[in-house]
């Protein structure tokens, strides 16, 4: 039904446009545009477009394969895929994932010729890609939008028209990545290891989501699937969190060696049928350091001038410092 009501919204959009009525637009917060009703569906609706600020959390090719291949014909696959997470400032307490693939003419719903050639979709990449933001800038974000397994996106509601492109904006280089947030399974999970949804936003995963967390000391359950895109599952001894792993360079078959107990450092992210569970922890690089599974740019955010990663701030990292401006 879900699939049904976001098909005939985009229909009636596509008819609005093809009669000449220009898409309305807004200037909107992170919380406004992610808020939800009792059962988890998206409540925005106020306007076709949105414009969205935020800092950007990741490298997004650690996240999802951008390589092109037009010639995949199986049914749902997308080919290409690239997703950036941007998280609000201050009181604006949320976060968005952009969202862009290849081929959604692979999607029963969408026409033969809906899909980009790999020519195409890397001049689609090169042309966001354009302002060349980094982990920690500044963007304005103006695009679409559509709801997806309990989080809404900025995306191009798989419609390859320009007319339903997204533009990303760079508006401050180096603000800095934000400070992890340390969250508990107990925030996340009720004493039945399921988890607390909070249509409000106030609790649980949906507080957190698109946003930079840190759960601390914390041990695999299960770790056979370590490599890139893989899933694991964390505990605390009592309760229970799905680790998704990114394809940072770090991560690698044998690069696991976390020793116990340990903290995560990721992005809070959503995947669930039903919209009320499926949050998870989204880790996309790991720089090897045996205590933090996260990558080097979220440890450093998570100890402010701990140049040197050795977990003290002290005059070592002056020396780093100093190395570094030498160079």
């Amino acid at each position: 039904m879900k699939r049904f009501m976001i098909l005939a919204d985009c229909l009636i959009l596509s008819l609005a446009v093809a009669a000449g009525a220009a898409p309305t637009v807004a200037e909107v917060t992170h919380s406004q545009f992610q808020a939800v009703n009792a059962t988890g569906e998206q409540t925005y609706n106020a306007t076709d477009k949105v414009i969205l600020e935020g800092i950007v959390l990741h490298n997004p090719a650690e996240m999802l394969d951008p390589t092109p291949d037009d010639t995949v014909t199986q049914l749902y696959n997308i080919s290409g895929q690239w997703q950036l997470f941007f998280q609000g400032e201050g009181d604006d307490h949320a976060g968005t994932a952009i969202w862009f693939g290849q081929l959604y003419n692979n999607l029963p719903w969408v026409a033969s010729d809906g899909g980009y050639t790999n020519a195409e979709f890397a001049a689609e990449l090169a042309r966001f890609n354009a302002a060349q933001f980094s982990p920690g800038d500044r963007i304005r974000v103006t695009g679409y939008y559509l709801s997806y397994s309990g989080k809404t996106n900025v995306n191009e509601q798989h419609n390859n028209d320009p007319d339903h492109d997204f533009t990303i904006e760079l508006v401050e280089r180096g603000v800095g990545l934000p400070r992890p947030e340390v969250v508990t399974l107990d925030d996340l999970k009720d004493e039945n290891d399921e988890f607390i949804f909070d249509p409000t936003r106030q609790t649980g995963g949906e507080r957190y989501q698109a946003r930079l967390i840190k759960i601390e000391n914390v041990f695999f359950a299960d770790a056979n699937d370590w490599g890139p895109h893989g899933e694991l599952v964390i505990t605390d001894g009592v309760k229970t969190l799905s680790v998704k792993l990114g394809r940072g360079n770090g991560i690698y078959a044998g690069s696991n060696n976390l020793t116990e107990p340990f903290d995560v450092i990721g992005i809070m992210d959503q995947e669930s049928p039903n919209l009320t569970d499926g949050y998870r922890l989204y880790v996309m690089n790991y720089d090897g350091n045996g205590s933090v599974l996260a990558g080097r740019e979220h440890r450093r955010a998570d100890k402010p001038g701990d140049l040197n990663l050795d977990g003290i701030v002290d005059l070592d990292d002056i020396d780093e410092l100093l190395e570094d401006w030498l160079k």
